[in-house]
């Protein structure tokens, strides 16, 4: 893993890179102070990773990302941006994770070891290339993501601050209202406000709202719908969580929230149309597509490992029925797609299919009341 971080000794200090260096022998880290000197180093030599602060010296952060992405596709971007703040619009879809600034040790670390983990996972240079390509790569969600921080900090966040924190987006705020005010989760009473909807629905659920509003504003490819993306997420999202236990429900519902993000990506091939490619075709799966776009993101490599293989789950390393396999049977049951009988006799839950199937049918026409 090769690291190239651009910024001064005030964002990277010496002992940060020498600790990279010391964390694992393959990571190869290297300092330089400004843009052109990374372009040089990058049209010299390739690299793995890319960590730009947020001056560079001698250009914008925004138009060194920018070259980057023409010079490497196939490189990771990430940016420092202030930890207080939204990044900037001009930075948005040119960098594919951002980090906060100050940059604390242990999240510099666990940027680097996930995408490490992710190119393990996932070795396809041809799809690295292409994600690296695309002009308008989605952004990670933010709110969503900041408010899976606030949910995680050991002082919990109240109804009011939730509410406050998704309220910082309009739009978002109104899309999630929306949903919650749909046949799917409604129980006949409007939910006017987001205080009360975080607490009738609980925050678990409230935060696959939120997620699912951020993801599927996204732009789509070309004859893709996103409401009906949408509309079959929420269903196996909520499927993925009724099969899995308490430990692994939040895991799987996510999981299944974001299993098809690789449709809104141009260039993929639909595995639903297409399984598997055509001579001469390189186009990447959307399975794999969507699993590597939230590798860079930094999700949990249990997401991303179940949206890579959710439609051939037998290709998972855990070999036991995890959420890998509650996402494949709650997307399949959402899709109508076929299920791996084989791969559920091979994991011991075979005996379950029928329950699943007709708690799936109960779901779909209570979404559809």
């Amino acid at each position: 893993m090769r690291i190239l971080f651009v910024g001064d000794a005030a964002c990277f200090p010496a002992e940060l890179i020498e600790l990279v260096g010391e964390m694992d022998d393959q990571w190869q880290a290297r300092v330089v102070a400004d843009g052109s000197t990374a372009l040089g180093a990058l049209a010299s030599e390739a690299v793995d990773m890319v960590v730009v602060a947020p001056e560079v010296g001698d250009m914008p952060a925004a138009t060194l990302l920018g070259q980057i992405r023409t010079l490497r596709p196939e490189t990771s971007r990430l940016a420092l941006v202030d930890a207080s703040q939204p990044p900037a619009n001009k930075i948005i879809g040119l960098a594919h994770r951002f980090l906060p600034y100050p940059l604390a040790p242990e999240v510099l670390l666990e940027a680097i070891g996930s995408l490490d983990e992710l190119r393990e996972l996932i070795d396809n240079p041809e799809l690295r290339s292409r994600i690296g390509r695309v002009d308008q790569l989605p952004s990670p969600p933010h709110i969503y993501l900041s408010l899976v921080r606030a949910l995680d900090d050991d002082a919990g966040a109240s109804a009011a601050d939730i509410s406050r924190l998704i309220s910082g987006d309009p739009a978002i705020a109104a899309k999630v209202l929306q949903i919650c005010n749909s046949a799917f989760f409604s129980n006949g009473r409007t939910i006017s406000d987001l205080r009360t909807a975080v607490t009738r629905l609980g925050t678990g659920t409230l935060r696959d709202l939120v997620l699912a509003s951020e993801v599927f504003s996204m732009p789509a490819a070309p004859g893709i719908d996103r409401h009906l993306l949408q509309q079959r997420a929420l269903l196996a999202s909520r499927q993925a969580r009724r099969i899995l236990p308490e430990s692994s429900a939040e895991l799987g519902a996510t999981a299944a929230l974001l299993a098809d993000i690789g449709l809104l990506l141009p260039g993929v091939r639909n595995v639903y149309d297409t399984p598997d490619a055509p001579e001469g075709d390189t186009r990447p799966a959307h399975t794999e597509a969507g699993a590597y776009l939230l590798g860079l993101w930094g999700l949990p490599m249990p997401i991303i490992e179940a949206v890579a293989f959710h439609r051939e789950p037998q290709r998972s390393s855990t070999r036991t029925f995890w959420v890998t396999g509650a996402v494949h049977v709650a997307m399949s049951l959402a899709s109508n797609s076929p299920i791996d009988e084989a791969y559920l006799a091979k994991t011991g839950m075979l005996a379950r299919l029928e329950g699943w199937r007709q708690d799936a049918e109960a779901q779909g026409a209570k979404a559809e009341a």
